[in-house]
């Protein structure tokens, strides 16, 4: 392909990795500039305007803790305002993510052991789209990939999530560390950038937890964006918790989403705490499942109490004095109420609501009837 006369520096000192990225930057119409090291990075981006760049995390070889790709990222910044800098790594943990999006400046960050062509092409072709010269809040207003998110983003959804969580978010590199996080606590996360896009997640399925922007860059309404209020009603009309995530918001913004949209929680990505999100979220999967178990009725739980403690429909009838076939009547009942359809699944709805692990304590069986009042 000939090049369009736009260029792309790539700054990886692995030889390897710097034909595979100079190999999909020429395909995609670049001049690219290969750099080894910070020094050297600084003088191509004074000595020429770029595009693109894809910076390594790590520039000191078997350094490990080595960290010259977020001074690069500040060099962008300052020497090269209108390039769009993707960071590459298999070193960064969520905090240096965040710290290289909210901090240094990244469109992006990737995984080198996740790495696709396919996928970094995609990236490549969104960053392009949205660099314009010398106008750096373009890095905070570029779409991200398709909506499940690529395999080479800070992502960790999978086959253990047990729950849905929906994430509103128009910034790419924080649709990442927020779906990893998600994973991580078990939510299955679905990805969208717009107002638009949620409402229909919202109208096709049924969420255990949202995560919210308060500030949508595409709202019809830039000068008085209000997507996020209007889907945090969405939202608590649904009985979703909703975790707001702002870097704008005012100190009456937040009180706001407090006190007339029922917001459950609200962070500042300024200074966005990974273990705080956790706690948080599971602050919400109880609240959610505290709702969804007060329509049990008594008998109910203690059913299933029992099942989240692994007893088996027979044990539980003994346990309650009650028929097998009664046990498996309440469990159809309870799966309905929870919206769920397994054990596995009411069980952790169970545990993550803080139904207690021990034993219904022994009492006289005489005494426990039979009721579902």
């Amino acid at each position: 392909m000939k090049t369009t006369g736009a260029r792309a520096l790539v700054v990886e000192d692995d030889r390897s990795w710097q034909q595979i990225l100079s190999e999909i930057l020429t395909d995609a119409g670049l001049a690219v500039d290969v750099a080894e090291s910070l020094d050297s990075a600084v003088a191509m981006l004074r000595a020429a305007p770029h595009r693109l760049a894809v910076v390594d995390m790590s520039l000191g070889g078997a350094d490990h803790h080595n960290q010259d790709g977020l001074r690069v990222l500040d060099a962008v910044r300052r020497y090269d305002p209108g390039c769009v800098p993707l960071l590459l790594t298999g070193f960064a943990t969520v905090e240096l993510a965040v710290s290289a999006l909210t901090e240094h400046g990244a469109f992006t960050c990737l995984r080198k052991e996740t790495f696709r062509r396919s996928e970094f092409r995609e990236w490549v072709s969104r960053a392009l789209a949205s660099a314009r010269p010398l106008a750096a809040v373009a890095l905070e207003q570029a779409e991200g990939p398709p909506h499940n998110a690529s395999a080479g983003q800070f992502v960790a959804t999978g086959e253990a999530a047990t729950c849905l969580a929906l994430v509103v978010e128009d910034d790419a590199g924080w649709r990442s560390i927020l779906s990893e996080l998600l994973g991580e606590a078990g939510y299955q996360a679905r990805l969208c950038s717009s107002f638009g896009e949620a409402r229909g997640y919202l109208r096709r399925e049924k969420y255990g937890l949202a995560v919210v922007d308060l500030s949508l860059s595409g709202s019809v309404a830039p000068d008085a964006n209000r997507d996020g209020y209007e889907l945090l009603a969405s939202t608590q009309a649904l009985g979703v918790p909703t975790i707001l995530v702002s870097g704008i918001a005012s100190l009456a913004e937040i009180e706001q989403a407090y006190t007339q949209g029922g917001a459950f929680a609200c962070l500042e990505k300024q200074t966005f705490d990974r273990h705080a999100f956790l706690r948080i979220m599971g602050e919400a999967r109880a609240a959610g499942g505290h709702h969804q178990l007060a329509g049990l009725t008594r008998r109910e739980r203690e059913v299933l109490e029992l099942v989240a403690q692994g007893l088996s429909n027979k044990d539980i009838a003994e346990a309650l004095v009650i028929t097998v076939n009664t046990v498996k009547r309440h469990l159809k009942a309870i799966f309905g109420k929870l919206e769920v359809h397994t054990r596995a699944a009411a069980a952790a709805k169970a545990i993550g609501a803080g139904i207690p692990s021990e034993r219904l304590e022994a009492e006289p069986r005489a005494k426990r009837e039979d009721s579902d009042q």
